[in-house]
């Protein structure tokens, strides 16, 4: 039983309802008998090892509801890479404010942090308990059937290049193709999401690229070159990450973030949208658009799915429920038990695992050209993300 104060932090890049998950914890908190007080750590493990630590409890419900439709990360966020000489001085402060469960929502770097405080605080003689609660657009979390926030970040890909594809359609008498970067560093479920609104084969996007795939230009080169002569215009979706054959980046990026990732943002010098773009205008001279919507999917409340708001405050309530029953050193894990009727369950992943495995899409997901995804993919992402939206399509009736 817990008996102490807890804190949760957020870390990484934040997702739409990655709030909603802090809604949970605090709730979930002040009904735990054995919890003190329910603390925040203000910009993340980074703000708490200088002492930046919130009174979440002294905030008024009025406040906590409203924190389970707010975008961002409430408590700031933070990449710092946990070092040898930083666990001291964080035992420190769990001794300082009595905390004796710490709760963390974000990704893979975020989970191995959690598991590394937590071993190091009980192997110092101080009882410590760790959850992780998860949390990434880019859905490639291991142990869980989805993250929460990659639905809500699933809808808003595949609305915007659905709507950018039908401008692109309309309007190829003056750019005959538009690229759109989506995020996902190493894994493709965010790019293939693009794809959830296509209904026909001209319909918007023809051709998606992914890290699970190698990128070939000159096969690249042969698919636009076909789409085009198809259907006028081409629509492309491609992951930050995708690589070539011998592992260089396409976005020809050589940024590392603390973590020793490959970062692809605005700091990793140029993008694979542009470098795209170069390629097929050098190819055939034609005019096109990119578009690079960075940290957008992450932060969308207007475009969030209500369903994924709900299950990620669910893994808030949850964590607290495990660490209040004496779990530790594990992950929420969301459990698919059925498709129709969609319906979850909340399970747990040890924090070891997920902090060592990425969880890359499947092959079956993935069509055999390695340049959209399959039946397979779309059976699994359509329960996450509901019905969208549909338009208008003219019959373009000959005038007499």
């Amino acid at each position: 039983m817990l008996k102490g104060n807890i804190i949760i932090g957020q870390s990484g890049g934040p997702t739409s309802v990655i709030n909603s998950s802090l809604a949970g914890v605090i709730d979930a908190g002040r009904k735990a008998a054995n919890v003190g007080k329910i603390l925040g750590m203000r910009w993340a493990i980074e703000g708490f090892m200088a002492g930046n630590v919130v009174d979440l409890s002294a905030e008024p419900q009025e406040t906590v509801n409203l924190l389970r439709r707010t975008p961002s990360s409430a408590l700031g966020s933070s990449r710092h890479k946990v070092k040898d000489p930083d666990f001291p001085v964080i035992l420190q402060r769990l001794k300082e404010f009595d905390i004796r469960a710490i709760f963390m929502a974000g990704g893979n770097d975020t989970m191995d942090t959690i598991h590394r405080v937590t071993e190091y605080a009980n192997s110092h003689g101080y009882e410590m308990c760790g959850i992780g609660i998860p949390k990434t657009v880019d859905n490639d979390l291991f142990g869980t059937d989805h993250t929460p926030g990659y639905a809500s970040a699933a809808r808003y890909t595949a609305l915007s290049v659905q709507q950018a594809g039908r401008l692109a359609r309309d309007m190829q008498k003056v750019d005959q193709f538009v690229i759109y970067q989506s995020i996902g560093r190493d894994a493709g479920w965010l790019s293939c999401a693009a794809a959830l609104t296509r209904k026909n084969p001209a319909d918007a996007p023809h051709l998606i690229y992914i890290p699970e795939r190698v990128f070939d230009k000159a096969k690249f080169l042969a698919d636009v070159k076909s789409t085009h002569e198809k259907y006028g215009f081409v629509s492309i979706v491609c992951g930050e990450g995708i690589k070539y054959a011998d592992g260089t980046p396409v976005s020809a990026t050589k940024t590392k973030d603390k973590f020793g990732n490959e970062e692809f943002g605005a700091m990793g010098g140029s993008s694979v949208a542009l470098n795209l773009h170069r390629m097929i205008k050098d190819e055939f001279g034609w005019r096109g658009e990119f578009q690079i919507t960075e940290s957008l999917p992450m932060s969308a409340i207007d475009r969030a799915v209500g369903q994924d708001l709900d299950e990620a405050y669910a893994c808030g309530c949850k964590a607290v429920e495990l660490a209040d029953s004496g779990k530790t050193g594990v992950m929420v894990s969301i459990v698919r038990k059925s498709d129709s009727p969609y319906a979850v369950s909340y399970e747990t992943v040890p924090l070891k695992d997920v902090a060592v495995k990425a969880k890359p899409m499947p092959d079956s997901f993935i069509n055999a050209e390695g340049n959209f995804p399959s039946q397979a993919f779309f059976d699994y992402i359509r329960p996450l993300v509901g019905e969208l939206d549909e338009y208008a399509e003219l019959k373009y009736i000959p005038a007499k």
